[in-house]
């Protein structure tokens, strides 16, 4: 049951981006068991990792 009156500090808790496009859309694709490790031994955020690749080559396909 929820709390009568809500959290009235709730704004201090919600997520913060620091992007200029928010992040919406999802994208689920399928790998290999050796690449998923290989992405999550990586000391950075694997996720942005693999935005930042995608972005990077969707930028050189616009180029050429």
């Amino acid at each position: 049951m929820p709390r009568p009156g809500g959290n009235p500090v709730l704004r201090e808790y919600q997520i913060k981006s620091t992007r200029d496009e928010p992040l919406h859309s999802h994208l689920s694709m399928k790998i290999t068991n050796s690449m998923m490790g290989q992405l999550k031994s990586l000391e950075e955020d694997w996720r942005e990792f693999v935005r930042v690749a995608i972005s990077e080559k969707l930028q050189r396909e616009n180029k050429g």
